[in-house]
């Protein structure tokens, strides 16, 4: 799940790092750019140029897992970034500037986006009219299904070549958008899985069998990407970020020979993450170009990702070690990343049953909450809505309780009786 989105980041990255020489050290550091100024519905405070969507989408998925509404301004920007064509940009800074032939259109924040708004409750519209939430889905998905490659998958950003991270999250928004993926055919009649089962090792390779590639290296071939290999699983099972584990737990297993289907495929990949899992409790992540540091690193994303594929392949019981490692270390990465981050450790809790309010000591939902808005309501306010309304019912609202009530009127009663009381012996 992250591979995409720290690809932009990794250009730009790169592109300073090139910028850089003998004649740039002589001229004096440019002034910093003034932090921008972020729309109040956004989730995070980083620049969102890159993410923003993305991670808007993560956190509203992360919050249905978790009995939490989002703010109205919340969806309303989501909504806001959508083109009329129905596709997403990583981000639009002025949402009220129509999209052109310049605007970068991503198939990866358009599918996110797709899945997060219709998991979100729908509101009421005049009868015979479309609500503007499910508009949105409708015709998200529809330009997906337009930009689709010939191979039958989808490029990050319409017109480049097939990759498997973004064929794998374009399936899952068709999926949640009602569509049945397997059923959409590219110009040349390839389906979504045609163009998954390419990016496929076989279980007989001498390096990563039975991984997903993200795309052929320069040479043709296929090298194992975590990142790419855990999308693939929950797109070949059918399934999406806030899955529940499969029950019961089942031994992975690789099948040499196996008949190519995008099930078999995803259970192939599913056994690779076992693997690669298994020494450390984690995956790691490559060293950035020009970093001092050459020694691969902890990826925390990509972990979270491979714990919640393992769960919906039925694995859960291989992930004690990765939950483990994940909840010991990882609330200082998500800090700093912000809302998907968090997000995604969220995904991961949920889906094999660790819990999402106490993940190490760290109540993950009140963290991903913190990040943006506060939501219209969450699973504590509904309760607390639900029992002032039992209260009112039994006569207790506002604070004036029946007890109360009775009181007054015994204490009326009493004072008629003092009353009446002293006016007999008056007249006596």
């Amino acid at each position: 799940m992250t591979t995409v989105r720290r690809s932009a980041a990794a250009l730009a990255a790169t592109a300073v790092l090139l910028a850089g020489g003998a004649g740039a050290v002589a001229q004096a550091a440019p002034a910093p750019s003034p932090a921008p100024v972020l729309p109040s519905g956004l989730y995070g405070k980083k620049d969102p140029t890159y993410d923003g969507v993305w991670r808007q989408s993560l956190a509203f998925m992360a919050q249905e897992t978790s009995g939490v509404e989002p703010a109205e301004k919340a969806v309303a920007w989501l909504l806001g970034q959508q083109c009329d064509s129905g596709a997403f940009a990583s981000y639009r800074p002025d949402p009220a500037k129509t999209c052109d032939p310049t605007t970068m259109l991503d198939t990866n924040a358009t599918a996110v986006a797709v899945q997060a708004l219709a998991g979100l409750d729908k509101p009421e519209t005049e009868e015979g009219k479309t609500d503007p939430v499910t508009m949105a889905v409708q015709s998200g998905a529809a330009w997906l299904k337009g930009v689709q490659n010939k191979d039958g998958g989808w490029s990050y950003n319409p017109g480049g070549a097939s990759d498997a991270n973004s064929t794998s999250i374009v399936i899952s928004g068709l999926a949640a958008a009602g569509e049945k993926p397997g059923a959409v055919k590219s110009s040349d009649g390839r389906t979504p899985y045609d163009a998954l089962l390419s990016f496929a090792i076989p279980c007989d390779a001498p390096q990563g069998p039975g991984a997903f590639a993200y795309q052929p290296d320069k040479d043709g071939r296929l090298v194992a990407n975590g990142d790419a290999t855990a999308a693939a699983v929950l797109a070949g099972l059918g399934k999406h970020f806030q899955t529940r584990g499969a029950k019961p737990d089942q031994p992975p297993t690789c099948e040499k020979g196996a008949k190519a289907t995008a099930e078999r495929a995803a259970r192939n990949g599913a056994s690779y993450l076992v693997t690669a899992l298994a020494p450390t409790g984690h995956l790691d992540l490559p060293p950035m170009p020009g970093a001092a540091a050459t020694a691969p690193q902890p990826d925390f994303g990509n972990t979270a990702d491979a714990v919640v594929a393992l769960g919906a392949a039925g694995h859960s019981d291989k992930t004690a070690g990765a939950i483990e490692w994940l909840s010991e270390n990882s609330a200082g990465w998500a800090a700093q990343n912000g809302p998907a981050a968090w997000a995604q450790l969220i995904f991961a809790a949920h889906t094999v049953g660790a819990d999402t309010r106490d993940f190490g000591g760290v109540d993950l939902v009140a963290k991903l909450n913190a990040t943006g808005p506060a939501p219209r309501s969450t699973v504590e306010t509904r309760a607390q809505e639900e029992e002032d309304q039992k209260k009112e019912e039994n006569g207790e609202s506002s604070g004036f309780s029946v007890w109360l009530i009775i009181a007054i009127f015994l204490a009326v009663g009493m004072g008629i009786g003092f009353l009446l009381s002293g006016r007999k012996n008056r007249q006596l």
